[in-house]
């Protein structure tokens, strides 16, 4: 397949690369910056363009993996072609690509960063096409890189996606949180990596909900006070109580 990625970021890197080692042909790389263009582009053997009037005409799918806000008006400017335009946004309608009809939407629910490899098979990529021809080829070139391909809506993949910033946007603010308390105090964050890895690994064999232990499941009001009293930043002292009534209340005082 030929396939041309309007994006360089993150995800666009990862997919571009994983498509590219199963035998597809990235044929260009689009980006604001040719910089940034130049550089998915040189790894993947594609051309890299800065300007969406240079883009191939020929390609089976364009893949738009670029800012939210962003893509509406990517579309605006994007020349009449073909192929399928598919985007990898959580939170986007497909809609957002007309008016082409050979639309659909290209979702990996994982997080990306550009320096750390990923193995593309273990990632679930699930798909909406506007019609079941464009659902169908969508799914066949998904599963030329992932082993886990779903259909999904996409008000249902809006939800999912919502879910995917608690379980890991929020989780990672949290261990950020936490490096920041340690380093204070000149405490190394790996200390905590046992007990990150445990919690991560308990939420897959139980209930999230049972698995939640702590002084806000608890009902300490001593030592939470404490907790308080420890943090200076306004900030922290507020995450932190929201959250412990958060827990408090899901948890139901077990």
């Amino acid at each position: 397949m030929k396939v041309v990625f309007i994006g360089s970021g993150n995800v666009a890197t990862h997919m571009a690369l994983a498509l590219k080692e199963a035998g597809n042909a990235i044929v260009q790389v689009y980006s604001r910056t040719l910089e940034n263009a130049k550089l998915l582009a040189d790894r993947v053997g594609a051309e890299p363009v800065d300007n969406l009037k240079d883009l191939n005409r020929a390609a089976d799918f364009y893949i738009f993996s670029v800012k939210d806000d962003v893509l509406p008006r990517i579309v605006t400017q994007m020349p009449s072609t073909t192929g399928i335009w598919a985007h990898t946004a959580g939170s986007v309608p497909v809609s957002v690509l007309s008016p082409h009809t050979k639309r659909g939407a290209l979702y990996p629910l994982q997080t990306f960063s550009r320096e750390r490899e990923v193995d593309f098979q273990d990632i679930p990529l699930f798909i909406e096409g506007e019609s079941g021809e464009t659902a169908t080829l969508l799914k066949e070139l998904a599963e030329m890189i992932s082993a886990n391909v779903r259909f999904l809506s996409g008000d249902k993949r809006r939800i999912l996606h919502l879910a995917a910033v608690f379980a890991c946007n929020f989780a990672n603010h949290m261990y950020t949180l936490a490096s920041e308390i340690m380093s204070e105090e000149e405490i190394p964050f790996y200390l905590l990596n046992p007990l990150i890895n445990e919690t991560a690994a308990k939420v897959i064999l139980m209930e999230p909900k049972a698995a939640q232990t702590g002084p806000a499941v608890r009902s300490d009001e001593k030592v939470m006070q404490k907790h308080l009293e420890l943090l200076n930043d306004p900030l922290k002292r507020e995450i932190y109580s929201l959250v412990s009534r958060s827990i408090h209340i899901v948890s139901g005082n077990r």
